[in-house]
């Protein structure tokens, strides 16, 4: 009689252990879709569409003061213009060959 009741009080025991896991699960599983819920509140919200949006303007506007900034460079100094691309240029190709020999390695 004790094997017998060793073996329920084993599966009582694992089945403990089994409502236990799956209430953790459950738990995490909440969490998830309550951090979900927020991220979407978050971003899906008129202030953020705002923020973009000015963010969006203010790069469109920084872009173009560089643009006539640069034109303005290029008509007052074209050679040391074209030093500085070619410097630029050497530059890229000499870093993108020294990163492709490291990977070689």
């Amino acid at each position: 009689m004790s094997t017998r009741r060793d073996i329920e009080q084993g599966m009582d025991e694992l089945g403990d252990r089994v409502r236990r896991y799956a209430g953790d699960a459950g738990d995490a599983a909440r969490g998830w879709i309550a951090r979900g819920r927020r991220a979407a509140a978050r971003l899906d919200g008129d202030g953020y569409r705002r923020r973009l949006t000015r963010a969006a303007e203010d790069l469109v506007d920084e872009t173009n003061y560089r643009y006539r900034r640069l034109k303005r460079q290029v008509s007052r100094h074209p050679v040391a213009t074209a030093a500085i691309v070619a410097g630029t240029i050497g530059a890229f190709l000499l870093l993108r060959r020294v990163l492709r020999d490291r990977d070689e390695d």
